[in-house]
């Protein structure tokens, strides 16, 4: 069965690192609710602290779309749009594994 990931890359405002990373904890506490896996992570760039990468895994497009369209994700990503300047979005599918 395929599996799908959820998959953002973030550059946060210089000095909001901090609070980037607790909204970010938050707004995953909640799509945890929605149907996302317990393995979601945060990935810091070691030659850029203010670059972020996030994904974490979904059972189906359907719940990710479902996800997206709730009311309290826009208001989550608002916050975190909110401490960054650039925010990319994206939704993978899994097509290999070793």
């Amino acid at each position: 069965m395929p599996r799908f990931y959820s998959h953002s890359t973030w550059t946060v405002k210089p000095g909001r690192e901090d609070e980037f990373v607790a909204a970010w904890q938050e707004w995953v506490a909640w799509s945890a609710l929605q149907g996302l896996g317990t393995s979601a992570r945060l990935l810091r760039d070691v030659d850029d602290p203010r670059r972020f990468v996030s994904f974490g895994p979904w059972e189906d497009l359907d719940t990710v779309r479902r996800w997206r369209a709730e009311p309290g994700f826009r208001e989550r990503v608002e916050r975190l749009q909110a401490l960054v300047e650039r925010f990319e979005p994206h939704t993978l599918e899994q097509v290999a594994e070793r």
